[in-house]
């Protein structure tokens, strides 16, 4: 039997459908692979009123033809559509018929449609019928759940989320279903018969990121290594162009997106918009904006304030584990084994900003480790303004409470030893922060590292020790 995963809150909010006395239209959307539809599947254990889904750069015709195939298997009848205002039309009186299937629980009848925008084919009026079945009938059934579902994250953010049309206002619920947390991790590979320990747990985390159908890949006969070998290096592994299909499942005019990833990708740190705009072939204005706004809402950029909250804007970082790791070793084509990279300063240089990229997913695990989650923070950045500093602030969390955690982030083998020229390194960067910004904060320093710090006399300077099990929380 299927095991549903962590997804607390996501479960919480389709059982309050099952509870609600009105319709409910909800959307379901999140970058390609990360459960979707599993998970709609494994919580409503496939009792549908009805099921569909759409194909990949399939015609109207072939769009429509399955949608038959779907009202057949449901009623027994066989339906030839002639459009897909026809379409909902048959669903409609489906749905209204004494035969149809109902949750068993709660008696309500729920609709899935998947992959929703590969329904949508050039001048198939699509989206018009959609608008429709909602607006004149299905929105005023007080029993009907109807979730839409679908990878293409351009298509359901400009069609259904932020429509202003036929469904402006009318979408009720939406779940956006983000990658694994480390702790998820963990618990998917138990379940899945891998012994890998915390340590491991992350490093594959720095390749994988958090997303289910990439771990399911992983042989518990191999190890890390091996797996991450035979998925990305070996000609036919599973996941060597996977980079590829992953942006151009999502976004339709993906070439665009992946041209801001790899911009963004050439500094690590991060860039503003206007530098984007000089590095990039793509021209400011709307469609710049569009990119930016998709690429963030599905996980694979962040876009951070400044902690001076200065008004040349935000910053946009590149933290997406799998497309870092794509373009740091398999897009190079150096190597055919990711062997020969374990141990040179790629692989160490690699090591540290996707380790940083961790902690930055895991802010809300980090503020739980430092008792001050259910105080309000801010999680932010800083770069000095001076260059010759060189200093840079990755994670800050500026608490109510008059203090600002100064986070210095090292991924290693062993525990950390700070030594003199490190300890005058972390004071320089302090003392220019606390100058530069003119806060009156106090100024904790708090080391995230692997395994803690040595016990020597250098280590006094450092406030809050978090170690690797404190993101598994």
């Amino acid at each position: 039997m299927a095991v549903l995963i962590g997804r607390e809150r996501e479960r919480e909010i389709l059982q309050t459908c099952l509870e609600s006395r009105k319709s409910e239209f909800v959307v379901v959307f999140g970058r390609r692979r990360v459960g979707k539809t599993y998970l709609v599947n494994q919580f409503f254990n496939g009792s549908f009123s009805f099921y569909a889904t759409g194909t990949p750069n399939g015609k109207m015709r072939d769009e429509l033809r399955v949608f038959e195939d779907s009202l057949y298997r449901y009623t027994g009848r066989k339906v030839k559509l002639v459009d897909w205002i026809d379409a909902f039309s048959a669903l409609r009186d489906y749905l209204e018929s004494g035969n149809v299937q109902r949750e068993f629980q709660t008696g309500k009848r729920v609709v899935f449609i998947d992959e929703l925008p590969w329904l949508d084919t050039p001048r198939s009026s699509f989206k018009a019928a959609l608008d429709y079945f909602w607006n004149s009938w299905a929105s005023n059934q007080e029993d009907l759940i109807m979730i839409v579902c679908g990878s293409a994250t351009s298509w359901i953010m400009n069609n259904v989320i932020y429509d202003t049309g036929g469904l402006y206002n009318r979408i009720t619920r939406q779940i956006f279903l983000a990658p694994f947390t480390l702790k998820e991790c963990e618990q998917m590979l138990e379940v899945n018969g891998l012994q890998y320990s915390r340590h491991q747990i992350i490093e594959c985390y720095m390749v994988f990121g958090g997303i289910p159908y990439y771990l399911d890949f992983l042989d518990k006969r191999l190890s890390l290594t091996q797996n991450i070998d035979a998925l990305f290096f070996k000609p036919f592994g599973q996941l060597r162009n996977e980079y590829q299909r992953l942006y151009s499942s999502l976004f339709r005019n993906y070439r665009d997106h992946i041209g801001i990833v790899e911009t963004l990708f050439r500094k690590k740190t991060g860039m503003t918009r206007e530098e984007i705009i000089n590095e990039s072939q793509i021209k400011n204005g709307g469609t710049l904006t569009k990119i930016l706004r998709e690429l963030e809402e599905c996980g694979f950029i962040r876009s951070y304030s400044d902690f001076t909250k200065a008004k040349s804007g935000r910053v946009f970082q590149l933290v997406d584990a799998l497309s870092l790791f794509y373009l740091t070793f398999v897009n190079s084509r150096e190597s055919s084994s990711w062997l020969d990279f374990i141990g040179t300063p790629k692989y160490y240089s690699w090591c540290g900003y996707a380790f940083e990229r961790v902690c930055l997913l895991h802010t809300d695990q980090i503020t739980e480790a430092l008792r001050i989650s259910g105080m309000q923070n801010s999680v932010c950045s800083w770069k000095s303004r001076n260059a010759d500093s060189g200093v840079q602030i990755d994670l800050l969390i500026d608490r109510k409470d008059n203090v600002v955690n100064v986070c210095e982030i090292k991924f290693a083998s062993e525990p950390y030893a700070i030594d003199k020229a490190y300890e005058q390194n972390l004071i320089h960067k302090i003392e220019t922060f606390r100058t530069e910004t003119g806060t009156r904060k106090a100024l904790f320093l708090t080391f995230i590292s692997s395994y803690g710090l040595v016990n020597n006399k250098y280590r006094n300077i450092v406030v809050n020790e978090l170690r690797e099990d404190d993101l598994f929380l």
